[in-house]
């Protein structure tokens, strides 16, 4: 922390602006972890300093109170101490959540959309704000494909994991026979990017297709062509904007999405070649599934890669997904520990 005060007071760090924001954007982080820490430093004080009262004075009143705040700091050091795991380069940013629907037509699409509200759901419940960007709808029901925004601290980190296919099973209520179906649909996680991260794209290895916007109906449907779709050539990355009411601002957004997949790409081959999550690589195809939800006959939500296991599907599916990102996380950090333990 000196070091970086001393970086950030040194005059001639202005000489290089991006380079100074930087460094102030991760002086106020550490500033406002630092003063977390402190924080609970003194309510621990604080509830076993009542604690010691109440038992010398016989009041079990106030024992209980100060064990009720002993849990409460425990409770909220934990959840700090898994955020701490968040340390990857891209992990602190906002996250782009692309899902599109497998084979099966309405079945897939119903699915895909459950997804979508999941994964809105789940953001409002962490204070994250969240933006439709993309949206493709079914012939009959659900959606084709959709893609939205989460902005917040850590975002990109806690939902990174999400990437695979995920797996649906349960009495269709589009089959008059009442069958059992599975439908599957893809999930696909990428950090938003900042202008310092520089990123070449080259005009000649993009396609630009414009199309009108969708929407319900009335005034504010669009009439002109103001969604953007763009392909980019060499990787076969397909991103698409239709939020805004003009073109410019849907191909503006469209364009930082791409940045976005491609530096996400390079993030990944990175990794790879340090074989830093050799035993996590997420293969995004239909074979790869991550996590089955089962409706019916019974109730299980089962994530395949850490073994978490819920028999309350509806709270998962309305939301509560945070157990399943937190053992990801955990996971995912575990073999870096016990290299760093071996090395030791």
């Amino acid at each position: 922390m000196d070091e970086l005060n001393a970086l950030v007071e040194d005059p001639d760090i202005w000489n290089d602006p991006d380079r100074a924001q930087t460094l102030m954007r991760d002086r106020q982080h550490l500033e406002s972890k630092i003063a977390t820490v402190r924080g609970f430093e003194q309510e621990l004080e604080d509830a076993l300093t009542l604690g010691e009262l109440g038992e010398a004075e016989g009041d079990e009143d106030t024992v209980q109170e100060a064990q009720q705040q002993l849990r409460d700091v425990k409770r909220r050091a934990q959840k700090m101490e898994m955020q701490s795991l968040l340390s990857g380069e891209a992990d602190a940013n906002d996250a782009y959540v692309e899902i599109n629907a497998g084979a099966g037509g309405t079945e897939a699409q119903d699915w895909a959309e459950m997804l979508l509200r999941m994964y809105l759901r789940w953001a409002e419940s962490q204070g994250y704000k969240s933006e439709l960007l993309d949206r493709s709808d079914g012939e009959e029901a659900g959606i084709k494909s959709a893609t939205i925004r989460v902005s917040g601290e850590n975002a990109y980190g806690w939902l990174k994991s999400e990437s695979g296919v995920h797996r649906l099973v349960r009495i269709s209520p589009f089959d008059s026979q009442a069958r059992r179906h599975t439908s599957f649909a893809s999930v696909w996680v990428f950090p938003v990017i900042d202008e310092t991260i520089q990123v070449e794209i080259e005009d000649k290895d993009l396609r630009v297709d414009t199309f009108r916007s969708s929407g319900a109906g009335g005034q504010h449907v669009n009439t002109t062509d103001s969604a953007v779709r763009i392909t980019h050539i060499p990787s076969g990355i397909v991103v698409g904007s239709q939020s805004g009411r003009s073109q410019h601002k849907n191909r503006a957004e469209a364009m930082e999405m791409l940045r976005a997949r491609l530096y996400e790409r390079e993030l990944k081959r990175r990794e790879d070649e340090a074989q830093a999550t050799a035993d996590q690589k997420t293969d995004i195809g239909w074979g790869h599934q991550i996590r089955s939800y089962v409706l019916q006959p019974y109730q299980m939500v089962k994530d395949l890669r850490t073994g978490v296991e819920r028999s309350d599907s509806q709270r998962v599916l309305d939301g509560d997904i945070s157990d399943f990102l937190e053992a990801a996380l955990a996971t995912k950090v575990a073999p870096d520990q016990e290299e760093e333990g071996a090395r030791a």
